[in-house]
């Protein structure tokens, strides 16, 4: 199932709001878009997964280590959406 950009902008505020797990059945929904990808990235980064985050930040393209702050990430990862 393919997720909007709507979702995945709800995926981000339900991150930013500590509801981890409702973010992340968001973005299991389309493990095959690259914004969903990155999100889930930033997710397993906050639960302290970092090689299931490494995963997914090499499917989505982005470096782990581009933003210090998950949370400004995820921030900027929204105004992606949002824009």
């Amino acid at each position: 199932m393919t997720v909007t950009r709507g979702d995945l902008a709800d995926a981000c505020d339900l991150a930013l709001a500590g509801k981890w797990a409702d973010a992340h059945g968001i973005v299991q929904r389309d493990e095959q878009e690259r914004i969903s990808c990155w999100i889930h990235a930033v997710l397993h980064r906050i639960e302290g997964d970092d090689g299931n985050a490494r995963y997914w930040y090499g499917r989505c393209g982005q470096s782990i280590t581009a933003y210090a702050d998950p949370n400004d990430e995820l921030r900027a990862i929204k105004a992606v959406l949002t824009y």
